[in-house]
């Protein structure tokens, strides 16, 4: 049975676009439509020539900024592996717990030799107790070292980390003008080079984060949320294909 196109893709036809967020595996994100029925879409890559069929329940919308490039929105974060497209869910490993640590002790439990006189009793003697002492103590000593490293390792600690205390009120329609507009110059201003979705970074000291904003150049770049010192998702947005940006972010390199 012959294809039939799917009106909202009509306008791809030879116009290359860019899916977001990108397949993963594959480096370069620039396709074009080749051929469209009510099920699924096969693309071709620009770069590699690689045909690959896109199941549509997997598509979102197409932009409505068409310059420098298109783009089309993915439902879920896809990735290609051994010749098939695939969701890409990402495996968190839980590690086992230790075991409960054991109990300190307390030091005024410690028997302690009797004194006479000032004198302590045992002191003129072949050093035993004196030795016994010293052993006893090493083993609180490593008692509390072992305390300290299963403690360490149980992947239970209390971790404390700075967000924001207000919205910063932006979406992923806002651009670089709407965020100076609201926030005023930024103290830094940086742009991260490469060859598919580049990365806008607006650095404001005072405030203690810095706004993240994607696109295919400088000027069509779009908010998609902002990081704090340490580089940590502290504001998201929804993006065109309906999911979060936080996975965006948290995979993004201080640049």
């Amino acid at each position: 049975m012959s294809a039939q196109p799917i009106p909202e893709y009509e306008g791809l036809s030879g116009r290359p676009f860019s899916f977001y967020p990108p397949i993963l595996n594959i480096d370069n994100n620039e396709w074009n439509l080749s051929e469209a029925t009510w099920s699924e879409v096969l693309v071709r890559n620009t770069r590699s020539s690689l045909e690959i069929w896109v199941p549509r329940r997997y598509l979102g919308a197409v932009s409505r900024v068409d310059e420098p490039v298109m783009i089309v929105g993915l439902q879920r974060e896809l990735e290609y592996a051994n010749g098939i497209l695939r969701p890409h869910e990402r495996r968190v490993l839980n590690m086992p717990k230790a075991p409960y640590p054991p109990t300190p002790v307390d030091e005024a439990s410690i028997p302690k030799p009797a004194m006479v006189a000032g004198v302590r009793l045992g002191d003129s003697g072949s050093g035993e107790s004196r030795i016994g002492l010293y052993i006893l103590a090493g083993i609180v000593a490593f008692l509390f070292v072992v305390y300290g490293v299963v403690s360490y390792n149980r992947g239970d600690r209390i971790q404390y980390q700075g967000v924001l205390q207000e919205d910063l009120g932006f979406t992923a329609e806002d651009d670089v003008f709407a965020v100076t507009r609201k926030l005023g110059p930024p103290a830094r201003d940086r742009w991260s080079e490469g060859k598919d979705l580049q990365y806008r970074a607006l650095e404001y000291p005072d405030r203690h984060f810095t706004v993240i904003l994607m696109g295919t150049a400088q000027n069509n770049a779009r908010y998609i949320g902002a990081v704090n010192d340490d580089w940590r998702p502290v504001h998201t947005v929804k993006h065109a294909g309906n999911g979060n940006t936080r996975s965006l972010l948290e995979g993004l390199k201080r640049f």
